[in-house]
C-alpha cells in the first residue's frame, strides 16, 4: 500500500513511541492538504507510524499503530481486547457500560456505549467514520446476544433518525430502555438524551456517595436524571433535592425514583438553574449534609481555561456555603483542559473566600471500563472529589 508520506519534528519521538495518539495540525508543513480519513505515514527521526488523516480537526492525525496500516483483523483484536477489559463489569448487576473508550482502548476518536442489548457508536472526528463498518462487524463477532447498533451523530449533523440517532445494523433499541446500574433501574434515553443516554463515567462515583449518604439531607446540583440522588436515597439519605435546568431532566429523576420503589415526599425535583438555586439558598442560610456538584464541562478550548476557572471557583464557593459545618461537599469536573491539581487548587482558594476549609477523603476519575493510558494526560478529563466542609479555626 503507498501511502502519503509525512515528516514531523523528531522531537516528537518520544512522545509518540510512548504512545501519545494524537498530533496537532501546527505540527505538519501548512499545504499539507488530503482527505479525511485517508491513511498516513508518519516518520519523527526514527519513528515510524500509521495515523488517519483529518481535514478538519485540529487534531490532524490520530496514530493506531507504530507496526501496521489497520485492518479488519487488528480493529476486531481491539475490540475484543476492551471486552474482555471489562469482564469484572459483567459480574455486578450492571448492564450499562462503555466498551471501547476511544483513545484508552486503542481506537482513537471512537466510543462504544453498550446499553443492555444495544451498543451505541459515537464518532468524534470525520477521518474515524471510515472505520464504522469494521467496528461493527467486530462488534457483533465479539458481543454476545447482540440485538442492534446505532450511530449517534456529532453535533451538526441532521441526517439521522431523530436528527441525531442512525440504526446501522439489527433491531432499534425501545425508546423506554432501562437499564440495570448496581442493581438500580435507570432510564436510558439514547435517541434524546445527553450524551449516549447516561454519564456512564460516573458510574463508580455515584457507588460512592451511596456509602456517605445515610441520614444525611443531600442536594444534588446539575442533576440529569437523577442518577447521584437515586443512589444517596438507597443509601438511606433523609432527603434529596435534585436540581436540573432541563425540565425534562427531572421529569425522568422523578421516574427513576418510582422505578425503584424510592418515590416519596422527602424526594424533590426541581427544574432550576442550579447557580441561582445555590445562591438563593446560601442566601437563606439553608444548609445541607451533602452537596454534589455535577455541572456540564465550562471549557471546550484550552483558551477557555482560566474562565472556566473561575466558574468553578464561584460554583464550588456557593456550594460550600449551602453546606452545614463538618458535612461533605461532592463536587467533579468533566472539562479537560482543568488538570487534578488545578482543581484542587480552585477548590482550596474557593474554600477560603468563605472562610473555610476542605478536607479531601477521596478523590477518583474514571470507572474501569474509561482507562486512560499513561502517556496520555489529555484523556483524564473526569475528576471527582468528596471533602469535609470545615470551618476555619
Amino acid at each position: 500500500m503507498n501511502l502519503p508520506h509525512l515528516r514531523i519534528a523528531p522531537q516528537l519521538k518520544s512522545k509518540l513511541a510512548a504512545g501519545h495518539p494524537w498530533v496537532y495540525r501546527d505540527q505538519f508543513a501548512p499545504h499539507t492538504n488530503l482527505p479525511s480519513g485517508t491513511w498516513v505515514e508518519l516518520e519523527a527521526g526514527k519513528w515510524r507510524g500509521y495515523a488517519l488523516w483529518d481535514a478538519r480537526s485540529p487534531i490532524a492525525a490520530r496514530v493506531y499503530s507504530s507496526h501496521m496500516v489497520p485492518d479488519k483483523l487488528w480493529v476486531r483484536e481491539r475490540i475484543q481486547s476492551a471486552w474482555e477489559g471489562r469482564a469484572h463489569l459483567r459480574t455486578t448487576p450492571t448492564s450499562a457500560y462503555r466498551l471501547v473508550f476511544g483513545e484508552g482502548d486503542g481506537l482513537p476518536g471512537i466510543t462504544v456505549d453498550l446499553y443492555n442489548t444495544y451498543a451505541v457508536l459515537a464518532t468524534y472526528a470525520d477521518s474515524v467514520d471510515v472505520l464504522e463498518e469494521w467496528v461493527c462487524a467486530a462488534l457483533r463477532m465479539v458481543v454476545p446476544d447482540l440485538r442492534g447498533i446505532v450511530r449517534r451523530r456529532r453535533e451538526g449533523d441532521d441526517d439521522a433518525a431523530d436528527g441525531k440517532v442512525a440504526l446501522v445494523w439489527g433491531e432499534q433499541p425501545p425508546s423506554d430502555l432501562i437499564v440495570e446500574e448496581y442493581g438500580l433501574k435507570l432510564i436510558a434515553n439514547v435517541y434524546a438524551g445527553q450524551k449516549t443516554g447516561l454519564f456512564l463515567d460516573h458510574r463508580e462515583n455515584r457507588h460512592t456517595i451511596e456509602r456517605w449518604s445515610s441520614g444525611r439531607s443531600v442536594l444534588n446540583c446539575f442533576s440529569y436524571t437523577g442518577a447521584f440522588s437515586l443512589y444517596a436515597a438507597r443509601g438511606g439519605a433523609s432527603r434529596t433535592i435534585s436540581v436540573d435546568i432541563a425540565p425534562a431532566a427531572a421529569e425522568d429523576a422523578a421516574k427513576n425514583f418510582a422505578l425503584n420503589g424510592l418515590a416519596g415526599p422527602q424526594h424533590e425535583f426541581l427544574a432550576r438553574d442550579c447557580f441561582e438555586y445555590l445562591q438563593q439558598q446560601a442566601q437563606r442560610g439553608q444548609q445541607f449534609d451533602l452537596v454534589i456538584l455535577d455541572p456540564p464541562s465550562f471549557a471546550r478550548s484550552r483558551k477557555n481555561q482560566h474562565a472556566a476557572l473561575r466558574a468553578y471557583a464561584k460554583l464550588n464557593a456557593l456550594a460550600m456555603r449551602c453546606v452545614a459545618p463538618g458535612g461533605l461537599l461532592a463536587t467533579a469536573s468533566c472539562t479537560s483542559q482543568v488538570s487534578p491539581e488545578a482543581f484542587r487548587a480552585m477548590l482550596g482558594d474557593a474554600a477560603a473566600t468563605t472562610e473555610r476549609q476542605l478536607a479531601i477523603i477521596h478523590e477518583a476519575g474514571h470507572a474501569l471500563d474509561h482507562p486512560v493510558p499513561a502517556h496520555f494526560p489529555e484523556g483524564r478529563y473526569l475528576k471527582f472529589i468528596l471533602a469535609r466542609v470545615l470551618e476555619r479555626p
